[in-house]
């Protein structure tokens, strides 16, 4: 997720520069915005239809042209050809970037809970099978781990797997339910699998898109409310 400033054009409250087609807002704008997002980058991005789910794709050109007509249906993807994007949306969730030392992959995962704790990094992580030691994750802006509310079910969720993951949640001192670190347990993911190159989201309170509404969408802060992109790509 680029922090430079490109020229957009907007939708109207409470979109803005929208990248998402299933949030409500006018489907020809959001084409424009995604055009322009490819422009921007130089590179064709693949527009997925995101369901929380661990499927993976592995792109091809064809697949990134036709998906702003057809999304296909996916959570994570990865390339090893120049000129195409892996392009994640989010507006709470994590975006997971991957690349290794050599630049001979790009790959991302989009990773809620939901998908977090049903394996999607796991699975992206045995399509592409890199070398643990020459790999470099980068971490997103996601809801951040004072803001995160979750019942015990998502707990019980990680915490039955891998019981290190307790360490990632916080009894709520009012509700009874629990704030859970999204970020901190992506890196437990990528630790387990051997990845010691992660970057980007510490949990602070800059990368987090709930309490920063100048900055980020937050579907938990607003509910009804665009969607930001995360990409990652080869040049030719």
């Amino acid at each position: 997720m680029c922090t430079t400033r490109m020229p957009l054009t907007a939708s109207l409250s409470p979109y803005g520069f929208n990248l998402g087609d299933h949030v409500g807002d006018d489907l020809a704008r959001v084409a424009q915005h995604r055009q322009q997002v490819a422009q921007w980058l130089g590179l064709a991005p693949c527009w997925m239809k995101q369901v929380h789910g661990t499927e993976v794709l592995n792109l091809d050109l064809q697949t990134c042209l036709k998906s702003l007509a057809e999304p296909p249906q996916a959570d994570a993807c990865w390339t090893t050809q120049p000129g195409l994007a892996c392009s994640l949306m989010v507006a709470d969730c994590l975006p997971i970037l991957l690349t290794d030392l050599k630049g001979s992959f790009v790959a991302g995962a989009h990773a809620g809970w939901r998908g977090l704790a049903h394996g999607v990094v796991e699975a992206l992580w045995a399509a592409v099978n890199p070398q643990p030691n020459a790999v470099l994750a980068w971490l997103g802006p996601c809801i951040g781990p004072t803001a995160f509310e979750v019942g015990t079910e998502v707990k019980a969720a990680f915490v039955q797997r891998h019981p290190e993951a307790a360490a990632c949640f916080t009894a709520h001192t009012t509700s009874g339910k629990w704030l859970a670190d999204l970020q901190g347990l992506a890196r437990q993911h990528l630790q387990r699998l051997g990845v010691r190159h992660i970057y980007g989201n510490d949990g602070s309170e800059p990368w987090c898109t709930y309490r920063n509404p100048s900055e980020f969408f937050s579907y938990r802060r607003d509910g009804v409310c665009g969607r930001m992109v995360a990409c990652i790509g080869l040049r030719g």
